[in-house]
């Protein structure tokens, strides 16, 4: 193939969109469906993939006693029959995510052991489903997850402290549901596909403790309103391995969408690198990091012949600081802190989405970086430098018009990242 600015941009494309198709939550659901229950089948909930999967399993089983209630982002809500479908607020809670909090546990009361719940859990589930500690309110868990997401903390530390503020986390709604049994089922997008950290484990045993929430709020420097850090303060745990067993089962993850996009790349003719699903840290950093990978690969010469592409999964952050952000997610300041890196070295093409179509609280995926993509900029009248350090990248792509726009994918299995470097 002749490579060129639109072959290369299309490559990425596709296998972007290979990446998500592989985790399509109708037929990965299908795969994994448990044993037909003798009593009723219980479906619960949560994440921005969860409605689409509360469908899938509604429509398999006419047969049947299916009720219950799923929450999903705003926008992601699709028809799924006799479950109740109910759309909150991702990024930051809202007064429908404590609603479906208390749908949901009602939902698992007075279950037998003929009764199965299934629990349908994705990405943004954390959000998307609160039922807060004690005397916390709903304000007092938007300023907890606020303060957590600008922190610059990893997901896993998040979950940690959202359990333990928790009355529905941290396994604590699969020891409502009892006696009934209860199978998750898991779209992951989390690096290392733990099903604790996804949604913050509602119905899996919490490995983390009050010690390490504790740490974590040290370290991070993470101010927690009054109520809430009363809850801390208690020492009251979440349930643990001895006190809870239950069928978690992986349906999806940041490894097979990686593997999905590496096959188009090979069909293609071009060799491929995986270097890990499970990759964190600073997003303009992780940016940094690759444009030097990517420049040292086409400088000092690719172990194979002819065009290659790095590939690579997990979650960025974004640590706001005093700054007065502009706006941007990980992926697109991901991106641009790859371009100031790459410095218009011709050669190296970029793609970084969110695989839920969304990134942070944008209309876009994420973006494309090309080799002429500061040339462009500046001709816009733009400071590259100036927008990464405002947290502004994404009207940087859009000012250039190689933002990404997908609109909701209905599946969630983390960041993805291809660098093609020719």
């Amino acid at each position: 193939m002749a490579w060129n600015d639109r072959t290369v941009r299309t490559l990425l494309r596709q296998m972007f969109d290979a990446a998500v198709e592989s985790a399509a939550p109708s037929a990965a659901v299908l795969r994994n469906l448990p044993p037909k229950p003798a009593g009723r089948c219980i479906v619960i909930g949560a994440g921005k993939a969860s409605a689409a999967m509360a469908a899938a399993l509604d429509a398999a089983w006419p047969d049947v006693d299916v009720s219950g209630v799923v929450v999903t982002r705003y926008g992601h809500a699709v028809p799924a029959g006799r479950i109740r479908i109910i759309e909150a607020s991702h990024p930051v809670p809202d007064d429908m995510s404590l609603e479906a909090g208390r749908l949901i546990l009602r939902a698992v009361q007075g279950l037998s052991k003929d009764d199965l719940v299934v629990a349908m859990m994705s990405g943004g589930g954390s959000a998307l489903l609160v039922a807060p500690s004690e005397d916390m309110t709903l304000s007092d868990k938007q300023a907890v997850n606020r303060a957590l997401l600008q922190s610059g903390a990893t997901i896993r530390e998040m979950n940690a402290v959202r359990k333990h503020l928790s009355l529905i986390k941290g396994g604590r709604l699969a020891m409502a549901a009892r006696p009934a049994s209860v199978v998750t089922l898991v779209i992951s997008d989390v690096p290392g596909d733990d099903p604790s950290d996804i949604a913050s484990g509602p119905t899996v045993a919490d490995d983390s403790t009050i010690e390490m929430v504790r740490e974590i709020l040290r370290r991070r420097r993470i101010q927690l309103p009054a109520r809430a850090q009363a809850v801390i303060d208690t020492g009251v745990e979440t349930p643990k391995r001895q006190d809870l067993a239950s069928d978690v089962r992986i349906i999806a993850a940041p490894s097979l969408a990686l593997a999905a996009a590496a096959r188009v790349a090979e069909d293609a003719g071009v060799r491929t690198l995986i270097l890990g699903d499970a990759i964190e840290g600073e997003a303009r950093e992780m940016g940094t990091v690759m444009a030097g990978i990517a420049l040292s690969a086409r400088t000092r010469g690719l172990p194979v012949d002819g065009p290659a592409v790095i590939l690579s999964g997990g979650e960025g952050s974004v640590s706001i600081g005093a700054v007065n952000p502009g706006r941007g997610g990980r992926n697109t300041e991901f991106l641009l802190s790859l371009a100031v890196a790459l410095a218009a070295k011709d050669g190296v093409w970029a793609i970084a989405c969110d695989t839920d179509g969304i990134d942070g609280t944008e209309d876009a995926a994420g973006a494309i970086v090309s080799p002429d993509s500061l040339i462009r900029s500046e001709h816009a009248g733009l400071d590259a430098k100036n927008h990464l350090a405002a947290h502004d990248s994404y009207s940087f792509f859009q000012r250039i018009g190689d933002l990404v726009k997908t609109g909701p994918t209905l599946t969630n299995v983390n960041d993805f990242r291809a660098i093609f470097v020719l």
